[in-house]
């Protein structure tokens, strides 16, 4: 947390004879501070297990960063589970952590757990976030603190990666290069929550050039100006400068329009470089389209959509079968595809 004071406007002392103010934000706080999550070389080997190329941690946080960017993920999760066919040794709900891990981190752990007869009594997904591959490459461990790693039994772990062109310890998942938009989103969001909640920026300047006649009266203004402010109002500043030139008064905006519409266009370019990370369509992500025309038929985009995206990451969670030995994970056919072709 940074330890900058609350922001507040410094309005000019009586004494002085012209008018010096400034106000200024406190650093926002994203989900995600002072680490470069993208500046990767290796898997450090810490002895037992390799630590991940990137931080899981910061892309556990960074889920929730952008609306767009988890709102994705979410849509093809949901797909997922709502083709997966459940079996008994692998329920929905399972089946739904192990997609939310795989697509958030690019790895998905499930679990056997065998009966004393070395039979599979169920599948469970172990969460990717405290998954450690170990130094050998063949065991896994849990790592969730320090002091409380437990390795599973070998060979007893099934493990599901996205492949990486740097190393192949890990898997990685598909939208990195999508983060720094997702992160300048949420530093925009903050920013304008920040600009509401401080109640203390400037409303108008209130800007007097024209000498007055009696000293007390601009006094009496400025401290009027002071005292009006209430809890979660606009700050309103005065500046006095005698002799000034024409328009002697004025009441001047401040950062209205131009803050308005920069704020605008951040969130409209990193919400297309999202968008553009995870390729899921617009119609899918309830985004109201800015043109007359729409986006075109959400039906036929949903098709394309389950074609290019889903139906590619199906096969690749029936990876687990030719692991297993046994058909666990099955699909049946998206509903809302068969009625785009109608």
């Amino acid at each position: 947390m940074s330890n900058t004071p609350n922001p507040q406007a410094v309005f000019d002392s009586p004494e002085s004879s012209a008018g010096a103010m400034a106000f200024s934000f406190g650093d926002p706080v994203p989900v995600l501070d002072r680490r470069e999550i993208l500046d990767y070389a290796e898997c450090l080997n810490a002895g037992r297990w390799y630590e991940p190329p990137v931080s899981w941690e910061g892309l556990a946080r960074s889920y929730r960063a952008a609306v767009h960017h988890g709102s994705a993920i979410q849509v093809k999760r949901n797909i997922l589970v709502s083709t997966f066919q459940p079996h008994r040794l692998l329920s929905r709900s399972d089946f739904a952590r192990w997609v939310l891990d795989y697509l958030t981190f690019g790895n998905g752990y499930m679990e056997r757990r065998d009966s004393r007869l070395k039979t599979a009594l169920a599948l469970k997904p172990a969460l990717a976030k405290y998954v450690r591959r170990g130094g050998d490459l063949t065991r896994y461990w849990f790592v969730p603190s320090f002091g409380m790693e437990h390795e599973f039994a070998e060979g007893s772990l099934f493990h599901l990666m996205e492949p990486d062109i740097n190393q192949e310890v890990y898997g990685l998942p598909e939208y990195l290069a999508s983060l720094s938009a997702a992160w300048l989103n949420e530093s925009a969001t903050l920013f304008r929550r920040k600009y509401y909640l401080n109640g203390s920026h400037a409303g108008f300047i209130l800007y007097m050039t024209d000498a007055a006649q009696n000293e007390q009266d601009v006094n009496g203004l400025r401290k009027a100006l002071k005292d009006s402010k209430g809890p979660g109002n606009f700050r309103n500043l005065f500046v006095y400068a005698p002799n000034g030139k024409k328009d002697g008064l004025q009441v001047i905006p401040v950062s209205e329009v131009a803050a308005k519409d920069e704020f605008f266009n951040i969130k409209n370019v990193t919400r297309d470089d999202i968008m553009a990370a995870h390729r899921v369509p617009p119609q899918l992500m309830g985004i109201i389209p800015n043109n007359t025309g729409g986006f075109g038929d959400a039906g036929k985009a949903a098709q394309v959509f389950y074609h290019h995206e889903v139906v590619p990451l199906q096969e690749r969670f029936k990876e687990l079968n030719q692991w297993l030995g046994e058909e666990v994970v099955t699909f049946k056919p998206y509903e809302m595809a068969a009625l785009g072709t109608a």
